[in-house]
């Protein structure tokens, strides 16, 4: 499938869900490495780096809608607790569409993921110097995390 089908078949897909839906949830990971670095991907289908995360799907809690879009993103799977940073409510995705943000501390990554149809980049960043276009929700998130920023309630 070429990266313009996979897009829209993406986007159509995020239609679906914004208007079958009440309400959208979504989770987030600020994962942090030993060196203060904060793993990021950038997707397939929009432009920019952000934090791994995704939708909860139904039946799901937020804890393992986090561990399992990790695992499908970064390879990384988390060993210990994630603190639950805040809730955001993301005008910019819809006005009905909330984020779960966890900050991950202790876990662990086999190997890099693979390069996908979704994922054609990951890596650690440090905070100070983020990829030139990182996302301006992505950039205020770890701002309010390392406590550069106040925290907001809109991502």
């Amino acid at each position: 499938m070429t990266s313009w089908k996979n897009r829209q078949l993406v986007r159509a897909f995020l239609f679906y869900s914004r208007m079958s839906r009440g309400m959208t949830l979504g989770v987030r990971a600020a994962v942090f490495d030993d060196g203060g670095r904060v793993f990021l991907v950038r997707h397939s289908y929009v432009p920019g780096w952000y934090l791994p995360g995704g939708g909860v799907e139904p039946g799901e809690t937020v804890e393992e809608s986090l561990e399992r879009e990790l695992l499908e993103e970064a390879g990384i799977a988390v060993t210990g607790p994630s603190e639950l940073f805040g809730m955001y409510l993301n005008r910019t995705a819809s006005p009905r569409d909330h984020v779960a943000l966890f900050v991950c501390r202790s876990w662990s990554q086999a190997a890099p993921p693979p390069r996908n149809l979704e994922i054609v980049d990951s890596g650690f960043h440090p905070v100070d110097r983020l990829p030139e276009d990182t996302t301006s929700g992505t950039r205020q998130r770890i701002a309010e995390i390392v406590g550069d920023s106040e925290r907001s309630s809109e991502w």
